[in-house]
This record gives C-alpha cells, structure tokens and sequence, in this order.
C-alpha cells in the first residue's frame, strides 16, 4: 500500500474519529471532507469499538477500510487537542486524535489537529504511519 499524493510507498494514512451520540453519518462524511480538503485522501478509517457502527458505514459508503482501536487504549496516546469533555469522558484529550494516532501505528505523527464538522457532533483527525 502507498500513498501516491506523498510518493511515500511504505507509509500509511488513517483518519480517526470522535463523535457524541447524536451523530448522524452526515456529521462524518462533513469531518471526512474537510480533513481530506486540509490534507487530501487517507488510506484507511478508524473507530474506537464503542463507535465502530458509524465509521464501518462511512467506510462501506467511501469503500474505505476501517480499523478498530481498544478504547482503553485511548489514554496512550498523546493527542494535539486538550478537550477537557474529552479528558473526562475517555481519558484522553481528542478521541479523533488518539484513534488515528493508535490505528495508523508506532511512530505514528498527526498531520494537524482534529476537525470539527459544521454541526459540531463529529471530529477527525489524520495521521501517518509507517508499514512495517
């Protein structure tokens, strides 16, 4: 797998995202276009298990596979965002953050922090990772 907008054969790009209860997918096709109009298509989606329903139909709609993140992994993570909702709520400070940072692997790097969609009730984020 490469990523032809990088010319990076060996690296990968996962969006990860956060979303409150009332999401529709709407709210994260509106995350997934902005981060790809910011930094251009990803590789893969990514989800914590207790949000996966929503992001495996994103993927189903994008043809885009999606990976699952432990949510106990969530707090590993060191993120670029400081939601203080977040920190409660999931122990980290951006769950969009964390998910693609975990899911696209060690070494992993955001290329900015989380988006937020118009209505407010998704986020995302993109990282990059290296295949091994």
């Amino acid at each position: 797998m490469g990523d032809s907008r990088t010319g990076a054969a060996d690296s990968i790009t996962v969006a990860g995202f956060g979303f409150r209860r009332e999401a529709r997918l709407a709210s994260l096709i509106d995350a997934l276009e902005r981060l790809e109009a910011q930094h251009g298509s990803v590789d893969r989606l990514a989800a914590t298990q207790t949000m996966w329903p929503q992001v495996q139909e994103l993927g189903r709609t994008r043809g885009i596979a999606v990976i699952a993140v432990g949510d106990a992994a969530l707090p590993t993570a060191v993120t670029l965002s400081h939601s203080r909702h977040s920190l409660r709520a999931r122990g980290t400070g951006s769950v969009a953050e964390a998910v693609a940072l975990l899911a696209a692997g060690l070494g992993a790097v955001l290329l900015g922090p989380r988006l937020i969609s118009a209505d407010r009730l998704a986020t995302a984020a993109v990282a990059r990772g290296v295949i091994p």
